[in-house]
């Protein structure tokens, strides 16, 4: 199963066609966040028309999951805190979202919301302890923030990750946590767009401005994933140790779609 990930998209709908227009050549897409932009001129209303129309095409030619993060909160719970009630439309495009587990095959993913206080970091603690006792080959979590102390969270000058994560990640033991929200991650010194806890892989493909995301492919069967980004590519074999530094690509694997390949040429 081959997967493209890309979060922390803010509402560049330039990048939005670029991924409407890779979609089909691939299993699944996941945007694991930011899909809106707050500080953008458009009203966040318009702002979710338009999003949603993206993502009601792209999950009509493959597999499309998709988790709020900090830039899509648009109301506020009975307990008083943030959330991304739009991510229910989301939902109802049939497209797995905020609080859910689904299996593709023998691999789970757990879809991770993002949390603005106790009531819905319960509920995702809740979740996670569900979805624990479930049968699977793997487990993969959505999630917009990455965990904390890690490369995958380091701006260049702090880290901006997310402590609850790294217990979770600690109780649980998932196989791949796919993340964003730390735009600078893989281009400053000491961060990265790959790191390790454990047995569980960490992912943050980062932002970068242009029509074409930054980006991070994963060939579940090869059990290899590859970073493309305007600065270059790098590639990790899941099944082998993490070994810094990680090298550039100096050629891109074969399996990997043509058009995406290009991006670094």
């Amino acid at each position: 199963m081959k997967l493209l990930i890309v979060a922390d998209l803010h509402y560049a709908l330039p990048q939005f066609d670029w991924l409407l227009e890779a979609a089909s050549r691939y299993d699944m897409v996941i945007v694991a966040g930011d899909l809106l932009d707050t500080a953008s001129s458009v009203d966040p209303g318009a702002q979710i028309v338009v999003v949603l129309n993206y993502l009601k095409r792209i999950g009509q030619r493959t597999r499309l999951v998709v988790c709020s993060g900090n830039h899509d909160l648009d109301a506020m719970n009975p307990a008083g805190e943030k959330h991304a009630d739009w991510m229910r439309a989301i939902g109802a495009l049939a497209i797995p979202t905020d609080g859910d587990t689904v299996m593709v095959g023998q691999t789970m993913l757990s879809v991770c919301a993002w949390w603005d206080g106790a009531e819905t970091q319960g509920a995702i603690a809740t979740q996670l302890e569900a979805a624990a006792a479930r049968p699977r080959d793997s487990w993969i979590w959505v999630y917009h923030a990455p965990p904390n102390d890690s490369p995958v969270s380091w701006s260049g000058y702090r880290h901006f990750g997310d402590n609850a994560l790294t217990g979770w990640i600690a109780r649980h033991k998932p196989d791949i946590v796919l993340s964003g929200h730390v735009h600078e991650a893989p281009f400053v010194r000491n961060g990265s767009w790959v790191d390790r806890i454990g047995e569980t892989w960490l992912f943050n493909a980062g932002r970068q401005i242009g029509p074409v995301p930054a980006s991070i492919t994963i060939d579940l069967d090869r059990r290899e994933a590859v970073w493309l980004s305007f600065e270059g590519a790098e590639s990790i074999r899941l099944d082998a140790p993490l070994v810094r530094p990680i090298p550039p690509l100096t050629e891109l694997p074969g399996w990997l779609p043509r058009a995406e390949a290009a991006v670094t040429a």
